[in-house]
């Protein structure tokens, strides 16, 4: 500063305020020229201020000293980065330097206070382009105190007491500085009429404000809402003329990101207060820090979702973020495998600091066609599950075209591609295989005098699809449907359960396809649907599909007769037992030939469907099946079993029905049955049929064995029970368990529950028994393994749909071909052969039997009766005349 500046700031420091009034207009200009020192710039703010008017403050005074009042402020600020590295307490000099910067620093920030006081004092409101430079200089000189203080710990290091007063006072006047600079900004107001000039100061403010808050995050809680609070009210004050100029993606991101921030703050803290123990401290810092974080995040939430509302259609871009968001945060909630368990209480705060508004967030997204896109191509597990589910139940009350957006689906190749809304929940149902089976469990439906309880994943969406049906317009449900038989057909067995529900819910109608998951699928769906069927239709459906015609049987093999009227039910029992009987004929004409077994296996599951599908039939019926029970079990050939699978499937079968018909079939058949099975489960069998083995050994309590049939039947039964409960196979133990634990209660062969069992199966009898745990799995432990099952399940499901892709992508012709019996199976053996391989193992086995009684190995210490030997020299004649025939021949 020259010797004349020195000299005429001296003298003007003498003046009284009505000089400075007189001398304004030659004396002003000379100090704002040489205003290169917080002193001058003080002096005029001080003593001359106060004389200008309001419609010459900028152009008299403020462009001309703000800017070089924000220019000295910077280079006090780089002055003291580059020396505070030397100080230190002994260096006495430099501190008292560096502390007159500060005090310098403070002047600066009190001249632009008395500046946003000055121009408040009047009356009007000012226009922005009357004091244009004010606001933007001082949010610089804002910005850089609060990243001085923000950045002093680190700054200053050890030495920060030495100026930490001043620190202080410079934050609190700049604290204050800014709280008077919003309230002035919101006195003024522009209208539509607004020049562009004026536009881009208050956008500049806006943005500038927004660098602020990039700043003040860690720095003042109170004073960071205050500042957020005013941005978005003068967003939305000017939003007309300012939504085209903002930076919304660096607003909302920082929205987002603050939101995240205390929210995932507050899931620390609450799992810090549960580790100390200090749930119920309630006047803890711990906890008062954690409510303090809370309130931020509802604070953040809640002017998001305002912003989204008034500015959505400017946010398009920003579609995926709000996405991920979104899942992040009920991904810390139950029933999310990865939420942490924290005290009931501060779990229901954290809900309604955060849960909660996801609703209204939501709600604001669910127009943004970026937002359905993203949404519906995501194939996430739990979270986007309960998303989806969320944007199902607040559909019903949009318009027409968001309905459209998101039940629809894409339409065109053109448009990104989004599944329909439902395709998209079963999708991704699906897809939370460990979530399933934990089980997780959400809140369910609140009833009207009832309490509110927790469901399971299923039941949460079953109910949620069912509501959405109910008020689904009528165009959509062409899309339900087919999303229905999309989730039915494919091969996860939960997921089509789910469907199931949903289409009994929904009382369509669909069709049958002949692959074996699909049609089990389709099979449930039927069995239930057929339950909501009227008498008439149930006949209706009769006439549609005849029980009398082969082809027709596989719809009936999924039908639970005892739902149906008695009349269709006595049409459907007749049909399909005259069909029995004709094709058992056929095969028994034809030399019971193995190519006709596919046939005999269909009717014999319709045959299994009418035993099982009545709680008391009819004797005309039981006389038939029994029958036809004993018929087949005469032709049984163990041999032949193990060599032809479809001999297996009819073994299962016949297994099946004997156990329903049990009280009515002679003993000489049991008996059959049982050296059947005893020289097919030594072999290895597909567990099916194994099942269907325990099935006929469990319904053999039921029946009382005659005294002279005991000594064939009771050793086999407890021989093939003591092979089933030593099996390895934790599914067949499992069943062996019940099998036999029913067999036990009920019998009246108490010998064969002790001949059943060793040490090793007593002792897991007894523990089945008394629901004994050997091992109690830990939570982490059970996690993992079901997240490897959920592998090796979705390995298997797509594998079998692969396979009916490969399916259905052959010719026509391939297809009916591949249903043939194949031209180069194995040589089929003769009736004649039949005959003799059938009879030499009964023979063999009833032998073996007979052997273990004399040996003493049947638990029994009865001695071998007199005529035993005169009967055994009776059997050995008649093997030699066998014999001797055979050669001869």
């Amino acid at each position: 500063m020259s010797q004349t500046d020195t000299s005429l700031l001296d003298e003007v420091v003498q003046w009284s305020q009505e000089t400075c009034r007189q001398e304004l207009k030659s004396v002003l200009p000379k100090l704002t020229i040489s205003s290169q020192t917080s002193c001058t710039l003080k002096i005029i703010t001080d003593m001359f201020l106060p004389h200008i008017g309001l419609s010459e403050l900028e152009d008299e005074c403020f462009s001309k000293i703000l800017p070089k009042a924000v220019t000295v402020f910077h280079s006090m600020m780089k002055e003291i980065i580059d020396q505070v590295g030397r100080l230190s307490s002994q260096n006495t000099e430099l501190c008292g330097f560096l502390r007159n910067i500060l005090q310098g620093m403070m002047q600066i920030i009190d001249a632009l206070s008395t500046c946003v006081r000055h121009v408040g004092s009047f009356e009007e409101a000012p226009d922005l382009e009357a004091i244009r430079s004010l606001p933007t200089c001082i949010l610089k000189v804002l910005r850089e105190t609060f990243q001085h203080c923000k950045d002093s710990e680190v700054l200053y290091c050890g030495r920060l007491s030495l100026v930490a007063d001043l620190l202080q006072g410079l934050f609190k006047d700049a604290y204050s500085l800014q709280k008077g600079l919003l309230d002035l900004l919101d006195r003024i107001s522009l209208d539509s009429s607004a020049s562009e000039e004026e536009v881009s100061h208050i956008v500049t403010v806006i943005h500038g404000l927004l660098d602020i808050c990039s700043v003040i995050s860690n720095l003042d809680i109170a004073l960071y809402a205050s500042t957020w609070k005013f941005l978005i009210k003068q967003s939305l004050k000017y939003q007309s003329l300012v939504e085209e100029h903002l930076h919304h993606h660096d607003i909302s991101n920082s929205l987002s990101d603050n939101l995240l921030a205390f929210f995932h703050n507050c899931v620390e803290l609450a799992e810090q207060i549960k580790q100390a123990g200090l749930q119920e401290a309630i006047q803890s810092p711990e906890y008062k820090l954690f409510q303090k974080s809370a309130k931020m995040c509802r604070f953040f939430a809640n002017i998001l979702v305002r912003y989204i509302k008034e500015f959505k259609f400017f946010l398009t871009k920003y579609c995926s973020s709000f996405h991920q968001l979104y899942l992040q945060i009920i991904s810390k909630f139950p029933p999310s495998l990865c939420a942490p368990e924290l005290p009931t209480a501060l779990s229901e705060e954290l809900k309604a600091a955060a849960l909660v508004p996801m609703d209204a967030f939501l709600l604001q997204l669910l127009p943004l066609r970026p937002f359905a896109e993203v949404v519906l191509q995501q194939d996430l597990q739990l979270p986007q599950c309960v998303l989806l589910v969320s944007i199902m139940g607040q559909l019903s009350c949009q318009p027409e075209e968001v309905m459209q957006l998101w039940f629809a689906g894409s339409q065109f190749s053109e448009e990104t591609p989004r599944l329909p809304l439902f395709q998209a929940v079963f999708t991704s149902f699906r897809r939370c295989h460990v979530e399933r089976n934990v089980p997780v469990l959400l809140p369910g439906v609140m009833l009207k005098g009832q309490a509110q309880v927790q469901v399971t994943l299923h039941q949460h969406i079953c109910v949620h699809l069912c509501a959405s049906v109910a008020v689904l317009p009528p165009e959509y449900l062409p899309v339900l449907e087919r999303c229905l038989v999309d989730a039915v057909l494919q091969a996860d067995t939960q997921t089509a359960l789910l469907a199931t529900d949903v289409w009994c819910f929904t009382a369509r109608s669909t069709l049958l396809l002949p692959l074996c998951y699909q049609s089990f699928h389709l099979g449930l769906l039927l069995k239930r649907m057929v339950f909501f069927m009227t008498p008439n239709h149930q006949m209706k459906l009769v006439a549609q599909f005849p029980p009398s015609e082969l082809e027709n049987l596989r719809v009936w093999h999924h039908v639970l007769l005892r739902v149906l009227s008695q009349d269709t039910r006595h049409c459907i029992q007749t049909e399909i037992l005259d069909l029995t009987q004709k094709v058992l004929t056929n095969w028994q004409n034809g030399g019971y030939k193995l190519g006709q077994m596919d046939k005999v296996n269909v009717v014999l599951l319709s045959l299994l469907v009418v035993v099982r599908g009545q709680l008391s039939l009819e004797e005309q019926c039981v006389l038939t099946a029994v029958k036809i029970v004993t018929q087949l079990w005469s032709r049984t050939s163990p041999d032949q079993i193990q060599t032809h699978p479809v001999l297996q499937f009819t073994l299962q079968l016949l297994l099946s029905i004997s156990a329903v018909l049990v009280k009515n079939i002679e003993p000489q058949v049991i008996c059959q049955a049982l050296l059947c099975l005893d020289a097919v489960v030594a072999q290895k069998c597909a567990d099916q049929l194994l099942l269907a083995a325990l099935e006929f050994l469990s319904s053999l309590r039921k029946v009382f064995v005659p005294p002279d049939s005991q000594s064939q039947i009771l050793p086999k039964l407890s021989s093939l029970f003591g092979v089933f409960l030593a099996n390895r196979s934790w599914l067949l133990h499992q069943h062996a368990l019940k099998a036999f634990s029913d067999f036990a209660e009920d019998t009246n062969h108490e010998e064969v529950v002790s001949q059943s069992l060793c040490e090793e199966t007593k002792t897991k009898v007894v523990n089945y028994l008394r629901k004994t745990v050997n091992a109690k799995e830990d939570v982490e432990s059970r996690l993992q393994r079901l997240k490897q099952e959920a592998l090796v399940i979705q390995q298997h499901n797509e594998k079998l749909e692969n396979n009916k892709e490969n399916v259905s992508n052959k010719p026509a012709a391939d297809t009916v071909e591949d249903t043939e019996p194949c031209p180069k199976k194995a040589r089929q053996e003769t009736s004649a052969e039949e005959e003799y391989s059938r009879y030499i193992q009964t023979a063999e086995s009833a032998l073996k039997a007979l052997q273990a009684l004399a040996e003493g190995k049947a638990n029994t210490n009865a001695p071998p009766p007199p005529w035993l030997e005169s009967r055994l020299q009776e059997l050995q004649t008649l093997i030699t005349h066998i014999s001797t025939v055979r050669h001869t021949t």
